[in-house]
């Protein structure tokens, strides 16, 4: 029985929480005897008439819990999609036919396609740059009608001055677009510097476990998160609701898989950095992706895939397992990109373990 003067603790709100604590609650049912902790996986295409949902490709209570987390996350609203090129084909699909989209030089190549052939449709002009040229940047925005970058970019790992170029770009009447997916909102947060949309290959660190190939949205006004939510519904590039139940999962452990793969990737650049085979390693400050340059180009790079036992030869990223490929073995790849380079995802197993594993390769090299 509680004393009739004794005050009950005030619930803390959700803005006054750290964002690890975020990932663990946000997106929960309500608590309640026998309530359950997770919003179950609701497999139903069709819904009672009269409500809100009525049928499967406009809603799921799966898809909103998870919208929930990762919108808190990023501190927008958020819309799930069927995969991270979804997510991207429906951002880029605000701009009006005939407008002008700037985008790096260096950046995911299914963002780059998906430009090209936007372009090669007439339906857009795309502009691309070096995202670390401020100035560029800026000269380039000019009667654009959207800035889209990653930062870090992938495969190149270069870092925006995020803060300026998204000024830049709405002193100019442009939308802004980042792609989070390699920094999560655990370690930036773009609409926070005034971007009006971000991005992520949920694919990757959201769910983090190499089992999901999903996307996601998040918006950081009503209004876009609506046109979002019309594209999905009307382009149908939905999510299935294990799918988003697998990646709401995932998403609760974020903070501690990102805290030690960021950890084994710090001092794996440590240890990397003088290595006799490496001609540079690259690395942003923050995050789990490395990426290093062979001497001797492609070929070193190809052989070193080939000699390790721990490290997985594939092309994904953000699992819990490490993975590494060369990038140019793609012909998508950015011309610019050295032969030689290779981005390492950085997993979570000890660290002493990837680099006895990766010094070996790189020790049969030099």
């Amino acid at each position: 029985m509680h004393d009739a003067n004794t005050t009950e603790p005030a619930a803390l709100q959700p803005d006054a929480l750290h964002r690890d604590t975020v990932a663990i609650t946000a997106g929960r049912p309500p608590h309640g005897p026998d309530a359950p902790m997770s919003v179950p996986v609701h497999l139903t295409s069709t819904y009672g008439a009269g409500g809100r949902l009525e049928y499967g490709r406009y809603g799921n209570p799966s898809w909103t819990a998870f919208e929930d987390t990762l919108g808190a996350l990023e501190g927008g609203r958020c819309v799930a999609f069927a995969s991270g090129i979804a997510a991207i084909a429906a951002v880029l699909d605000l701009v009006k036919p005939g407008g002008t989209i700037v985008a790096p030089r260096h950046s995911y190549t299914g963002t780059v396609g998906l430009l090209e052939d936007l372009e090669s449709k007439g339906r857009i002009r795309a502009v691309f740059v070096d995202i670390t040229d401020t100035a560029a940047v800026t000269d380039a925005c000019t009667d654009a009608s959207m800035l889209w970058f990653e930062s870090p970019t992938n495969p190149a790992l270069e870092v925006a001055d995020m803060p300026a170029i998204t000024r830049a770009a709405h002193e100019r009447g442009a939308l802004v677009a980042v792609d989070n997916t390699f920094a999560t909102p655990l370690l930036q947060r773009p609409l926070e510097h005034g971007a009006d949309l971000v991005v992520h290959s949920a694919t990757k660190y959201i769910s983090g476990h190499s089992d999901v190939v999903m996307g996601a949205a998040i918006a950081a006004s009503d209004d876009l998160a609506a046109a979002l939510v019309q594209h999905r519904s009307l382009f149908g590039a939905i999510p299935g609701p294990l799918e988003v139940f697998l990646a709401l999962r995932g998403l609760r452990t974020l903070p501690v898989r990102l805290e030690r793969a960021q950890s084994n990737a710090q001092e794996l650049v440590r240890r990397l950095t003088d290595h006799p085979a490496l001609e540079e390693v690259r690395y942003p400050g923050f995050g789990a992706i490395i990426s290093i340059v062979l001497r001797g180009g492609a070929e070193p790079a190809d052989t070193l895939v080939e000699r390790t036992s721990l490290w997985v030869h594939a092309t994904s990223l953000g699992g819990v397992e490490s993975t590494f490929e060369r990038r140019r073995r793609w012909p998508a790849e950015a011309p610019t990109i050295p032969e030689g380079l290779v981005r390492l995802s950085v997993g979570l197993e000890h660290v002493d373990d990837l680099y006895r594993d990766l010094a070996a390769a790189l020790d049969s090299l030099a």
